[in-house]
């Protein structure tokens, strides 16, 4: 992948090796997918309920279905080869 002109913050780059290890950590005690990503979403659902309005978690919610919609996501998933 070429170096990104805008590379995320370094706090940014740290929690998602941080999310990244624990998915690898459930995946290795055998949980599915599903359960894996209910949780994660889950909490950070109630993390963002505790800093920010219900209007800007449903702008963030809209914004997540509309890469859904689009095909966003799937593209994102292809180019990481997953």
């Amino acid at each position: 992948m070429p170096d990104d002109p805008n590379p995320p913050p370094a706090h940014l780059s740290h929690a998602g090796a941080v999310v990244d290890k624990a998915i690898e950590y459930m995946m290795g005690q055998n949980l599915s997918s599903l359960a894996i990503a209910s949780a994660l979403l889950g909490g950070s659902m109630a993390l963002l309920a505790r800093s920010m309005s219900d209007d800007a978690i449903i702008g963030i919610l809209t914004n997540a279905i509309a890469s859904v919609r689009s095909g966003e996501l799937r593209e994102h998933q292809d180019m990481n080869g997953t």
